[in-house]
């Protein structure tokens, strides 16, 4: 049975959760169709991190040093970063549809291109993620194609300098795409279910609609099944009511994040309850006065966030900022206070990540069209964490 099938006749019985609201102009990342599963500056770049965490999980709120070390520049629209262990970290560029590998010493080099990628406004080969080990070793990726938005998997062939993509197979098709609010992020959550973050793509009402699979999170597992604990039975439906959520990560209690570009007014930092409706796009930002939807933890004006890639270390998650120019901190420990790093320092910052040591990845996102390349942008950066407390 197709997921189309099975969400429209939940839809029905799920009406009392639709909040219709009228059209309004999309808002793009800013500048300073039914799913069908089968059956900044210049530097030399140094030695990459190792990926794969040695210690155990980290405990208490961290803070970036303010030390930046290049891993590696020239990177053309860099989306998304999905460390491969020893042999080094994936980047998925957008437009140019290549997965590129930056080897631990430094080095650059192609291993592959997604087939059917159309890159066109905010669409492209966009979010990817690294699942398995061995032989099962696969790669995960989301894309945007001429009729839709879509996720496949690679297998993982080879190692070190022969690593390379073997054939796609589909993991789910039809998410609906649109020149604006794609979505794309993707992450496997402590659960090791599959975790998608899909845009309104600009069709507002759509995200209040559980039959419509445009401004959700999704989970299905790994060969894009529907879990049989997921909210709606049948449906890979995990939350509603998003915009454009880019960032998902879960803290080590296993509270799940995301991230999401607001319209005019707020961008949201959400903690993601099963089930849950996040409000788009009746309310935007905090509002206490509407209890049919959940409120988000943090928030920010559109001007000083536009949030994309997010990670957690510890307590503290940090939160990518696009237009803002800037890595921001918060800690939903300490009443989600937040704190502004690099401020106009690297451009527009795309996706930060874990290394599992200690430190943090991130890429910035200058050479995308809408912001100001510098030389040897864009640029994948290990950044250095201080404990704060714990």
């Amino acid at each position: 049975m197709s997921i189309r099938r099975t969400t429209s006749a939940l839809a029905a019985s799920a009406v009392a959760l639709l909040v219709l609201a009228g059209c309004e102009a999309p808002r793009p990342e800013r500048t300073v169709a039914t799913a069908t599963p089968p059956a900044s500056a210049s530097a030399t770049p140094t030695s990459a991190p190792t990926t794969t965490p040695t210690t155990p999980p980290l405990t208490g709120s961290y803070t970036p040093t303010g030390e930046l070390t290049a891993l590696a520049n020239g990177l053309a629209a860099p989306w998304s970063i999905a460390p491969v262990g020893a042999d080094g970290i994936l980047i998925s560029e957008r437009d140019s549809a290549q997965i590129v590998l930056v080897d631990p010493a430094g080095q650059k080099r192609a291993i592959g291109g997604v087939g059917g990628v159309a890159a066109a406004g905010e669409g492209g080969l966009l979010g990817i993620a690294v699942h398995g080990d061995g032989a099962e070793h696969r790669l995960f990726a989301y894309f945007t194609t001429d009729g839709d938005n879509r996720v496949v998997s690679f297998p993982l062939t080879g190692a070190g300098a022969s690593l390379a993509l073997g054939p796609a197979t589909e993991v789910i098709t039809g998410l609906p795409k649109a020149s604006n609010h794609n979505g794309g992020r993707i992450a496997f959550g402590p659960d090791g279910m599959l975790y998608i973050t899909t845009g309104d793509a600009n069709q507002r009402e759509g995200a209040q609609d559980p039959g419509y699979l445009g401004g959700k999170i999704l989970r299905l597992d790994a060969s894009g099944s529907v879990p049989t604990d997921n909210p709606i039975a049948g449906s890979p439906v995990y939350s509603l009511g998003h915009r454009n959520p880019q960032g998902i990560a879960w803290g080590p209690d296993g509270t799940m994040y995301a991230a999401e570009f607001g319209q005019d007014t707020w961008d949201e930092l959400n903690v993601i309850v099963p089930g849950a409706n996040y409000g788009w796009p009746v309310v935007e930002g905090i509002d206490s006065a509407d209890t049919r939807f959940v409120a988000p933890v943090a928030q920010w004006g559109t001007d000083d966030a536009s949030p994309s890639g997010i990670a957690v270390v510890g307590d503290t998650v940090f939160m990518a900022g696009l237009g803002g120019e800037r890595l921001w901190t918060i800690d939903p420990t300490q009443g989600a206070q937040s704190r502004e790093f690099f401020a106009g320092q690297l451009g527009r910052i795309r996706d930060v990540h874990s290394a599992g040591d200690g430190s943090l990845l991130l890429i910035t996102n200058n050479t995308d069209g809408r912001g100001e390349p510098r030389s040897g942008d864009d640029t994948l950066y290990r950044v250095t964490l201080a404990a704060t407390s714990g």
